[in-house]
């Protein structure tokens, strides 16, 4: 187990090329072990070794992706990658640019390996990779960027929720993943499974590894799960007791209540349609018998058909011989073959289950479609249980007609009438209720189940849902059903399209297994959760929130330029947003909206394109994996009305950052006057201040931003001394304030609007620099002292320390009556459209746009109205707070 001291690998790029490489190097160290003959232990007649298996949780996973990229990667040494948690279509946050591009290098490989047309040209060929999520339960890391539909194909790899691995059957947070128990198991048997210590890569074929990853971690309910009986061989002779055993007509259901009620094992035998007939006609079972092996068990399940013509054969080939005839030569003989290892486990429910998890023995299922039984005329269900026993059996045919409930009804209606459908009395024991227009993982909702006349005592078993999707793999058992809460990972925002453009997702699905027992209709409603799609749009669009305030800190910043540079008043926060929300800002978001329904409108004309292309065998179209990272990043167009839902949130966010900011200014200012008084100054009546406590001269503040400089080029991030410019820029906020309360200065008042508006410009910057100083901080604290060679940029943050040491002289901005006033005006709206655009995807590049709008701030300072070049003492010799003339007898020291 490689133990990386918990680093922030989420936040940091260059932290996953580290480890990656760090990894190898004790991959090629593990591996020489084997071929030290002083040291090797193994069985001589065993190959050395060549490869291991690798498992890794959260971004421990894309650490294991990226091993094989590295230069230092050992050719086919990791052949299987098991990750638990792991982000792998995209990062979870957006704030470091070694992180992005990390990402981008990683799934470039993976994409281009796997688009090789032969097997020799992909580096990947014998790698399978498989993604386990933890679905709702995990809040740290949203489960829709677990999947890998767009970096592998289904031969190589798959994703799958930990509420579909049998025995299982629950969603799991983001840590307990790592030690949940039912989990645990499952990932051992399986890799139990694919060992192979006779091959030098010490695992199974490829092929093979797939096939047994799909069987412990897939429902084998899918429509591609792997059918083993077809392929198996007859194993089992049955001899039939003449007309004792019970032979159903054709179409005839089999319902055992109890089992054992018999003297002796008992056949019932239901025959096999034949072929030709409703197409989509489909074999189920259900029992809460346990299906032991063949011929070890108390219930058979066996599928038969007639002898071999040739007399003897039967009886010389097959291992096992099941007579219930009591050695009668004339009885009817059948060859059979056991479906033990295709059967299925559900969560067992009963009128007291609470949860699929419970600790109870899980019911047995078998699905065969009629395709898979064409060699067999007859199902025996053979009871050997040798006294009464307490259970049950259902066995059927059923058509897809009567199984299978399409649904034709839109988003929209869905959300503003919900669905109900109701079930007749006659209906399957599996219903399949399939709805399209449930596809996206934004939207919550609740499913409703009214058993009408019908009592639990009178059903053999409770009834049993199961939500589930195809891409990625996503099952949901619900037991005991009568209200459950639906929520997916379908279709999320952002997320690059399947490596296959043509595989679209055909909605959720809901399998019902029902007992009519009670000959009752059964009644299912489902209706749009509010509260939880609310709690989806938090969970899925949380970045959005560190990038739409943005675009309202830049519009009233560009509100309060113009208005200063027309009437020499820079008007405060609240006033300019008030303004905006009067006039600019309705415009800016009717705007955006407009623009995501054009790009929704257009991803979906491309998409029928390409389809379209594939269906006729054109040429194909290169995949544009980053369609999706625009604003919304949706590919409905339903979904519009967030652009103005998220700008209204932000205008709540900022005025939040706003009040709280000035509350804090204004606590801090009754600090320093208090601190002041004690010092032995006074105010007189005129309204002039003392001279601020902790000025410096020029020449110290040069001083300061050069070491602060000089430290980010070599030890320090820059995003370390933008936190202290933060901190500067605060405390010139409360001097500011405090200036302008006690002059009521039209200056100081300006001084004062300008300051605070440039902190919580600052402040809303602020979220995008800390991950990474968070990293650096936990290095410093496990004695890493390598420096971050791409966070050591000077020009990143010289403009900020720059804006921020001038304002700390009292210095006004000067006002821009020339044509150059447009500039300020387009920054600001550049940066505005920008943090909405691609703020969400690309949120480290904010700063730098914000640090490229503050350049320009500089540069106003620096050149004045006008935009002539005077004295560069033109800063230097800004009136200091420090340097105020107070010897005019208005503030004096006390005795």
């Amino acid at each position: 187990m490689a133990d990386f001291n918990e680093d922030m690998a989420a936040f940091h790029g260059q932290t996953i090329l580290d480890q990656a490489e760090y990894i190898n190097d004790a991959l090629s160290y593990i591996l020489s072990l084997y071929h030290n003959p002083n040291r090797a232990r193994r069985d001589t007649d065993l190959p050395d070794p060549v490869s291991v298996i690798l498992i890794g949780h959260s971004m421990g996973g894309i650490v294991a992706r990226t091993v094989l990229t590295m230069a230092n990667y050992q050719a086919n040494s990791v052949n299987s990658i098991i990750t638990m948690s792991t982000p792998h279509a995209r990062p979870p946050v957006s704030f470091d640019s070694d992180l992005m591009s990390t990402y981008k290098q990683i799934n470039s490989y993976w994409r281009e390996a796997y688009s090789e047309r032969w097997a020799n040209n992909n580096p990947l060929w014998h790698v399978t990779l498989i993604s386990i999520a933890g679905g709702g339960g995990d809040t740290i890391v949203p489960s829709d960027y677990t999947s890998l539909s767009s970096l592998v194909p289904d031969t190589h790899g798959f994703t799958v929720f930990t509420s579909t691995i049998p025995n299982v059957w629950t969603g799991v947070d983001h840590l307990s993943i790592a030690w949940c128990d039912s989990f645990r198991k499952a990932v051992v048997r399986a890799l139990f499974d694919v060992i192979d210590v006779r091959r030098a890569t010490q695992t199974k074929q490829r092929a093979e590894r797939m096939s047994i990853f799909r069987k412990w971690f897939l429902t084998g309910i899918e429509p591609n799960a792997d059918k083993l009986l077809p392929s198996k061989e007859p194993t089992t002779l049955l001899t039939l007791e003449e007309n004792a055993n019970a032979m159903l007509k054709q179409g005839e259901r089999l319902v055992l209540r109890g089992l054992g009620h018999h003297e002796g094992p008992k056949a019932h035998l239901i025959p096999v349609p034949p072929r030709g007939g409703v197409p989509g006609k489909k074999f189920t079972l259900l029992t809460d018998q346990r299906v032991e092996p063949s011929g070890s068990g108390k219930l058979e399940i066996l599928f038969c058909s007639d002898p071999p013509s040739r007399a003897g054969q039967s009886a010389t080939l097959l291992s096992l011989n099941l007579d219930l005839s009591g050695g009668n030569a004339a009885s009817p003989r059948l060859v059979c073959k056991s479906s033990y290892e295709d059967v299925i486990n559900i969560p067992a429910s009963n009128k007291n289950s609470k949860a699929a998890f419970d600790d109870a023995q899980p019911f047995s299922y078998f699905q065969y479609s009629l395709e898979d039984l064409t060699e067999y005329q007859f199902v025996a269900i053979v009871d050997k249980h040798e006294k009464a026993t307490p259970g049950f059996l259902i066995a059927e045919f059923s058509d897809s007609s009567d199984s299978v409930i399409p649904t034709r009804v839109s988003l929209g209606r869905l959300l503003s009438a919900g669905l109900t459908i109701l079930l007749p009395a006659d209906r399957p024991m599996v219903t399949d209720i399939k709805v399209p227009a449930l596809r996206s993982s934004l939207l919550a909702y609740k499913l409703k189940l009214n058993r009408q006349g019908c009592k639990p005592d009178s059903e053999l078993f409770a009834p049993i849902v199961r939500q589930y999707i195809s891409d990625p793999y996503e099952s949901k058992f619900f037991v005991n059903v009568k209200a459950i809460d639906v929520n997916l990972h379908g279709v999320a925002p952002y997320m690059p399209p399947h490596i296959r453009e043509n595989a679209a997702g055909i909605g959720v699905s809901f399998e019902l297994w029902s007992d009519r027992s009670c000959s009752a209709p059964l009644q299912i409603s489902l209706q749009v959760d509010v509260l939880g799609s609310l709690g989806r749009l938090a969970m899925r669009y949380r970045t959005v929130f560190a990038a739409f305030p943005l675009v309202i800190v830049a519009m009233v910043l560009r509100k309060q330029f113009r208005v200063y540079d027309q009437t020499g008043v820079f008007i405060n926060f609240s006033e300019s947003l008030e303004l905006c929300i009067r006039s600019s800002l309705p415009l800016t978001f009717l705007g955006f909206s407009l623009l995501a329904t054009t790009l929704a409108t257009s991803k979906s004309v491309v998409t029928q394109g390409v389809q379209s292309s594939w269906q006729s065998n054109a040429t194909e179209t290169p995949i544009d994996y980053g369609k999706n990272d625009l604003l919304l990043g949706s590919q409905d167009t339903f979904f519009w009305f967030l652009v103005p839902l998220f700008g209204i949130i932000s205008v709540g966010a900022c005025v939040v950052v706003h009040y709280a900011a000035t509350t804090i200014i204004y606590l801090l200012g009754l600090l320093r006057s208090t601190v002041a008084a004690q010092q032995g100054y006074i105010k007189h009546e005129n309204g002039k201040t003392a001279p601020l406590l902790w000025s410096l001269s020029t020449r110290h503040r040069i001083v300061n931003a050069v070491i602060l400089l000089f430290l980010v080029a070599t030890v320090i991030p820059y995003q370390f001394a933008y936190v202290v410019a933060c901190i500067v820029q605060l405390i010139t906020c409360v001097q500011a304030s405090s200036h302008a309360r006690e002059t009521r200065s039209g200056n100081h008042a300006n001084l004062s609007n300008f300051a605070h508006s440039i902190l919580i410009l600052m402040l809303w910057i602020l979220p995008i620099n800390i991950p990474v100083l968070i990293v650096w901080g936990h290095n410093l604290a496990v004695h890493w002292f390598t420096p971050f060679s791409s966070h050591h940029n000077v020009l990143s943050i010289m403009p900020f320390i720059l804006l921020v040491e001038t304002l700390t002289t009292g210095a006004m901005i000067p006002r821009v009556t020339s044509n150059f006033k447009h500039i300020t005006s387009g920054l600001f709206f550049f940066l505005a459209v920008y943090a909405a655009i691609y703020g969400v995807t690309y949120a480290y590049l904010l700063h730098h746009i914000a640090n490229f709008v503050v350049t320009w701030l500089v540069v106003l300072y620096l050149f004045g109205n006008g935009l002539y070049i005077p004295s560069i003492d033109r800063i230097t010799r800004l009136p200091d707070f420090a340097d105020t003339d107070f010897s005019n007898g208005h503030i004096k020291k006390l005795p």
